[in-house]
């Protein structure tokens, strides 16, 4: 099941789909309305599939991409974000491969959904696209083992880790350049995890910088699957329903480039995941 959190006419609504092509959606305020994909999977795979149901009861949508599109999860306890988990990337990066996973924190009010514009910060030219993998936690999780890790996960999105990477390089910790205000991409589906092949092994990735092929990989090259990510952290924290984990990006980066390839108003980033969809954001400039 496809799921998509959308707006039409100030009203916020939910809209789903089993095939990816007819779409039903139902807006807050009307019957059976389901809520947003932030409050159906605190109820763990029962209240996704509660979800599905009534949205199969929704009116049908002639054309879903004419819906705004918002984030898929805009209230997650957690966003945690993977750094250095390809080795490309790392090689072109110039650093260590790490035995333990590199991990960062992203909040809500730094990310918009499919369609809308990331925002490039007055105060820097450095704005680089990252193409991720984002899966989703549909039951609680706390010393999962890596052979359990799948059962907590309820599904996957598409992720643009947008970075300041002026800001980002500035100190070891790489919160502020991670979190400028509308700078990365999430959506624009939440997809369940039964529609695809478990923790999206084999799975293509691809990143387009205005229509050209920049970042292309399989999903089978990371470092850090998902089941080994949700084993090692819910070793240290227990995970929640609705937390969202990022899996970190391949090679070619704009900062990559000589000279870099950075994202400046008027270009369009978009991120393809075989079975899961596309991601595709136009840039701007702050106001």
């Amino acid at each position: 099941m496809r799921f998509r959190a959308i707006e039409a006419n100030g009203r916020e609504g939910v809209a789903g789909s089993r095939d990816g092509k007819v779409w039903r959606v139902l807006y807050r305020g009307d019957d059976g309305f389901p809520g947003l994909p932030d409050d159906f999977i605190q109820k763990g795979p029962a209240g996704i599939d509660a979800a599905a149901g009534a949205l199969d009861r929704g009116a049908s949508v002639a054309d879903i991409g004419a819906l705004t599109c918002l984030p898929p999860f805009r209230r997650a306890g957690k966003i945690l974000c993977v750094g250095l988990n390809f080795a490309a990337h790392i090689k072109e990066s110039g650093m260590p491969t790490p035995d333990y996973p590199t991990v960062f924190a992203r909040f809500n009010s730094g990310l918009v959904g499919h369609g809308q514009p990331l925002i490039r910060p007055r105060t820097s030219d450095q704005f680089d696209y990252e193409s991720e993998l984002a899966f989703v936690i549909g039951r609680r999780a706390r010393h999962v083992s890596e052979q359990d890790a799948l059962d907590h996960v309820a599904g996957y999105s598409i992720f643009n880790d947008g970075s300041i990477r002026d800001v980002q390089l500035r100190t070891p910790q790489w919160t502020i350049g991670k979190n400028f205000d509308g700078t990365g991409g999430f959506g624009p589906d939440f997809v369940t995890a039964d529609e695809l092949p478990p923790g999206c092994e084999g799975l293509r990735m691809q990143g387009r910088h205005n229509g050209a092929v920049v970042q292309d990989t399989s999903l089978s090259d990371m470092i850090f699957g998902v089941k080994k990510l949700v084993a090692i952290l819910s070793a240290a924290m227990t995970l929640e329903p609705g937390d969202v984990i990022a899996t970190g990006t391949p090679s070619g980066v704009g900062l990559s480039f000589k000279p870099p390839r950075f994202l400046k108003p008027g270009d369009t980033f978009e991120i393809e995941i075989e079975k899961i969809g596309v991601l595709r954001n136009p840039v701007i400039a702050e106001a």
